[in-house]
């Protein structure tokens, strides 16, 4: 058993880890950090997922960092080149050295009588236990469980006489060559998934239970395309972020305002790429537009495989499973030699960690959220959540931000601790995602709540959540402060270069 002590740990070297780590560098440099990541690799979600055609279902413009230009043409980016790029970030602000591989971290402990975090991770390979200790807690494992997808109860599966995969166990020895396939779903896996296995076989079959609503956008952005021919990748980056986060904002607004027209804007696209003939019922969803995830695919492309043939679209609901294939509730049985389970997540907040605070076990579904960034009564913890209705980054680059400041600000004032109390405020029923989607209903009794007013509801709204995470005032009546921060203990040598350290980055 070893031990390490640091002033920020971080829980995860994803997407958001690895973004949180490089805001603290430029913003809180003379903090020692750490990154804590169970897998073998930088990239998370862009580690785990490997199965053909995986991609972004945000623009690069917003999905990107803000403190580090997307440079690649695509739009929607393939999972291999957003890995490489949350790697060069990690990279590019010295992140890298800070990351220890293959931990699970398995629980975590607040003491107040020495104002620090006490976390426990498995090293998988070895089945050793490491310690390390930490003044603040930083969660960035995301929303989902690593370790299995959600698939139902689907009866007779066992009978079946192909190969099942779950977009999540998907490996290389998986071949699908000449294979007739079902992939089970309608969300943003099911409808990158399609398009890219049509390529290799025999034919694909899309079967949904209900349909969702989907748009198409150009795969190459071609106004940042002729801008970067005479201004800096920085400046187009900027530009296309801005013009991007305000049309994600607008699109939203209008689906909740005037659902109706959205709805009849996006049934009318389909209608046009797919052809008069084509039987609309497949893209015509119960729900208003938002009400759940909108997805979208670059130029068209599950369109285009559906007219051409090389696939198809079954809304109905499955029977059972046959030896051949799946037999549906109409009657019509799929012969499949693969199916793939595109059927959702399994939601799982802070990796599972087990929390206590003073040896009181505090579970995060039993607490409210303040900002959407702390829990309430938990002491120097707090987790990076992005948005669900609009680019991942953009909350979670404001929610990273924001512990810089409240950091800075604790050292300015001499704090060594701060608590959110939410005494007195009701607890709503909304929880932390705001969707109708499977697995969140499935988990809301897993996820923190909101409260019935500020710094407890959540907006889910960049333009709302950027004055208060990124210029707001740190100080607030829902922050217990307290305990002074313990002397730091240095050398020399560190003192005297922690400055030029600051400067050089």
């Amino acid at each position: 058993m070893s031990n390490t002590h640091v002033d920020v740990l971080i829980i995860g070297a994803g997407l958001s880890g690895i973004g949180a780590a490089c805001h603290l560098k430029q913003k809180c440099p003379t903090k020692q950090i750490a990154i804590l990541e169970r897998r073998q690799n930088i990239g998370g979600t862009w580690d785990l997922f490997r199965y053909p055609g995986i991609r972004s279902d945000s623009d690069m413009f917003t999905l990107g960092y803000s403190f580090k230009p997307w440079k690649g043409d695509k739009v929607l980016a393939d999972g291999p080149a957003i890995k490489n790029y949350v790697t060069e970030a990690a990279d590019e602000f010295g992140v890298t050295p800070n990351i220890h591989f293959g931990l699970k971290v398995i629980s975590a402990e607040w003491t107040t009588e020495n104002n620090r975090w006490t976390v426990t991770a498995l090293e998988e390979a070895t089945g050793k236990t490491k310690t390390f200790t930490a003044g603040f807690l930083l969660g960035c494992t995301g929303y989902y469980n690593y370790d299995t997808g959600y698939t139902p109860d689907f009866p007779g599966i066992s009978k079946f006489k192909g190969e099942v995969v779950h977009p999540q166990k998907w490996d290389e020895s998986i071949d699908y060559t000449d294979k007739r396939v079902v992939v089970i779903g309608s969300g943003a896996t099911a409808i990158t998934l399609v398009p890219a296995m049509s390529d290799k076989a025999k034919h694909v079959t899309m079967l949904q239970r209900s349909p969702t609503y989907i748009a198409s956008i150009p795969s190459v952005d071609p106004v940042s395309t002729q801008l970067k021919k005479f201004l800096p990748d920085s400046v187009v980056y900027t530009m296309g972020r801005v013009r991007n986060i305000g049309l994600q904002r607008l699109i939203f607004k209008l689906s909740k305002q005037r659902p109706e027209t959205i709805k009849r804007l996006l049934l009318t696209a389909t209608k046009r790429r797919m052809g008069p003939d084509f039987d609309m019922k497949h893209f015509t969803p119960s729900y208003n537009p938002w009400d759940q995830r909108l997805c979208v695919v670059p130029d068209s492309d599950l369109f285009r495989v559906l007219k051409r043939g090389k696939a198809s679209i079954v809304t109905d609901h499955i029977d059972q499973f046959t030896e051949k294939g799946i037999q549906l509730k109409s009657g019509e049985t799929l012969e499949a030699d693969m199916v793939v389970t595109a059927t959702g997540l399994e939601l799982l907040i802070m990796g599972g960690i087990a929390m206590k605070v003073d040896g009181k076990e505090m579970g995060v579904n039993e607490s409210m959220s303040y900002k959407g960034v702390m829990i309430s009564n938990i002491p120097n913890m707090a987790m990076v959540f992005g948005y669900t209705n609009a680019s991942w980054t953009l909350k979670a680059d404001l929610a990273s931000e924001y512990v810089c400041r409240l950091l800075n600000y604790m050292d300015e004032k001499g704090f060594g601790r701060v608590v959110p109390r939410n005494d007195g405020v009701e607890v709503t029923k909304a929880p932390l995602l705001d969707l109708e989607a499977g697995y969140v209903k499935r988990a809301a009794d897993r996820l923190p709540k909101q409260g019935s007013e500020a710094p407890w509801n959540i907006f889910n709204n960049y333009l709302k959540d950027l004055p208060v995470l990124k210029y707001g005032k740190i100080e607030d009546k829902a922050l217990e402060f307290g305990a002074p921060k313990p002397p730091v203990r240095k050398s020399l040598i560190g003192r005297v270069t922690a400055p030029l350290r600051a400067v050089m980055g």
